[in-house]
């Protein structure tokens, strides 16, 4: 049964760089595409980035553009998020999900790891 456990959050500062990681298994995780989704404190889950399987095509959510960045090391089985410049509403629990397929676009969730926190103070 497919696991993800994701790792990389704590205590920030406006200003700093985080990257989270997300090690998948318990299934062939090169073949499928990738997402990472964040939860504000007393808000909805949002997405944030997807790639797909080999790591050439992406799509990030609404205002994620220039500070997130997805990538993956299919060697390590393996999805990270690189957030810099964090900001106060970076704050939130930010989990990973697999595809159920290569393609984030052809395909739905189908897996979420437990998330990692991530707290940015001003």
């Amino acid at each position: 049964q497919a696991q993800l456990a994701e790792s990389g959050g704590g205590l920030t500062q406006v200003g700093d760089s985080v990257r989270l990681s997300c090690v998948g298994s318990g299934y062939t995780f090169s073949r499928y595409a990738m997402g990472w989704f964040r939860q504000a404190p007393g808000k909805e889950r949002e997405f944030v980035a997807a790639l797909t399987w080999d790591g050439t095509s992406w799509k990030y959510g609404e205002s994620k553009k220039g500070r997130f960045t997805i990538s993956r090391d299919n060697t390590r089985s393996t999805v990270y998020l690189q957030i810099n410049n964090l900001q106060p509403e970076d704050t939130a629990v930010y989990y990973c999900t697999t595809y159920s397929g290569g393609y984030y676009y052809e395909g739905e969730m189908t897996h979420w790891g437990k998330g990692t926190l991530v707290t940015v103070s001003s």
